[in-house]
């Protein structure tokens, strides 16, 4: 890393959590990585979702048309998960496995946004898991419990992947946008075999920020945000320059009308900004040098990827982050970052 006061240039960054959505907004999604990010795993839960090999060509060759619009220096290399579904067999695995994939998403039913069709439980889909285990792919999580009350959801899931580690003990496990102190023990406790993803949002903002002095619904995303001990683990277990977390931004991307509204979706629409407040955050708590771990080389270790190729430069200039971009509020819509990449 070359670095100075106001400027320095580190590994292209990678995020392994990201919501690109499909249709008419897909384009502006991509754009929101562009120039930011070198690799980008993408999220199965569309409609229909992404769990079988046609449907994860069609979702490629829709994505692969967004990045051909885009200039070569701000295309990035997409990544694609599979949905776990109840009923899929080993067999379909394998084929995904060969089309490409490089993980496999388990959302308990109801968890989060089209989630209903989910499991309820890892035993229904022990095929499908052990056909992971085989061909080597990535199990990610969303972690959380949907019958327990809303701030318990998290804590509430751990048991069942401590059983899951018993069970399959050379599956690979992602645990996804932690947002608890406990589940940052937990993982920091576990196995090399599992892991986690920290969100920017998770890391810069409480339950407060969310509902303090008024509802904030650009803000409200699942798991919800915690308190300030939660907050304070996470820049702990970022900071402490551990293998097991690497940055995933589940960037979520909502327009205005589902947020701002009786019954708001959840998501937050990270990937715009989330990069420079991140640069932000790390050097106001003095922890530069653990960004470049946590944001290019752990998550590639963990899944097996070669080390990023390109670099990226950013510089402390202030700038006002949108209050839209393509109809949806960014992450820190209105404030001043005082970090951005360069233009050079």
């Amino acid at each position: 890393m070359f670095r100075t006061k106001d400027r320095f240039t580190m590994p292209m960054p990678d995020d392994f959590h990201a919501h690109l959505r499909q249709g008419e907004g897909l384009s502006a999604y991509v754009r929101g990585h562009a120039g930011q990010f070198g690799r980008v795993l993408l999220m199965p839960n569309t409609l229909p979702p992404v769990s079988s090999v046609p449907q994860l060509e069609a979702y490629r060759a829709e994505i692969e048309r967004a990045l051909e619009a885009l200039p070569d220096n701000e295309r990035f290399e997409p990544l694609f998960s599979f949905k776990i579904l109840p009923g899929m067999r080993g067999t379909e695995v394998e084929a995904l496995a060969r089309a490409g994939t490089v993980a496999g998403k388990y959302y308990p039913s109801g968890a989060t946004t089209n989630a209903a069709d989910g499991p309820h439980s890892f035993d229904e889909v022990e095929e499908v898991l052990d056909a992971m285990e085989a061909q080597g792919l990535v199990l990610c999580i969303h972690g959380e419990a949907p019958e327990a009350p809303v701030l318990e959801r998290e804590r509430a899931f751990l048991p069942g992947v401590e059983r899951l580690l018993i069970r399959h003990p050379k599956l690979r496990i992602v645990l996804e946008h932690l947002s608890d102190a406990r589940s940052v023990q937990f993982v920091a406790d576990g196995p090399e075999n599992l892991a986690a993803t920290i969100t920017a949002h998770h890391l810069l903002f409480t339950i407060d920020d969310m509902i303090g002095n008024s509802m904030n619904p650009h803000l409200y995303c699942k798991p919800v945000l915690k308190f300030a001990r939660d907050r304070d683990a996470l820049r702990d277990a970022v900071l402490s320059g551990s293998k097991k977390f690497f940055f995933g931004s589940d960037s979520a991307p909502h327009p205005c009308e589902k947020k701002e509204c009786g019954a708001s979706a959840s998501g937050v629409y990270s990937s715009p900004s989330a990069l420079p407040a991140l640069v932000g955050l790390f050097d106001s708590l003095g922890g530069l040098d653990a960004l470049i771990p946590f944001m290019t080389e752990h998550g590639a270790a963990f899944y097996g990827l070669p080390h990023a190729s390109r670099t990226l430069t950013l510089e402390r200039s202030p700038w006002e982050v949108p209050k839209r971009i393509a109809g949806v509020v960014p992450m820190c819509a209105g404030q001043t970052l005082e970090w951005r990449v360069a233009c050079d």
